[in-house]
């Protein structure tokens, strides 16, 4: 898949999609964060049609738009040019970075802590 590339309004727009599912420009508009303009709605949703990320159905005279890529495909899009671009490539380093900066409760990072050895452990398997 190509990089997903989302601005922050546009990540608003997707992230009402993804949730709600397929909507008319008057749903997303009453479901974002931000109070918007009808017309700035249909056009982030134009834009978004026009990137591949959106289609729509004509339902009588309106339109109901739905995403095309998936919410973990562009997680994974995203994670993948924050990896590359502040990182240098290297995952270890971003986890790193959220160790350092205190940016994990105690919970959190007893969770991953049992993630990585959860993983270590099906990874030893494959070895074997």
């Amino acid at each position: 898949m190509d990089q997903v590339s989302l601005g922050e309004r546009e990540l608003d727009v997707m992230m009402v999609l993804w949730t709600a599912g397929p909507s008319t420009v008057a749903e997303v508009k009453e479901r974002l964060p931000a109070a918007l303009a009808y017309n700035t709605v249909l056009t982030i949703l134009r834009n978004l049609e026009a990137k591949a990320l959106v289609d729509h159905e004509a339902e009588g005279r309106v339109f109901r738009y739905f995403p095309v890529v998936s919410q973990e495909a562009a997680k994974g899009s995203a994670v993948s040019r924050l990896v590359a671009k502040f990182f240098g490539g290297s995952p270890v380093s971003v986890v790193a970075h959220l160790v350092e900066n205190d940016a994990l409760s105690a919970d959190e990072l007893k969770a991953l802590h049992a993630h990585l050895n959860g993983r270590l452990a099906g990874s030893e398997k494959k070895d074997q």
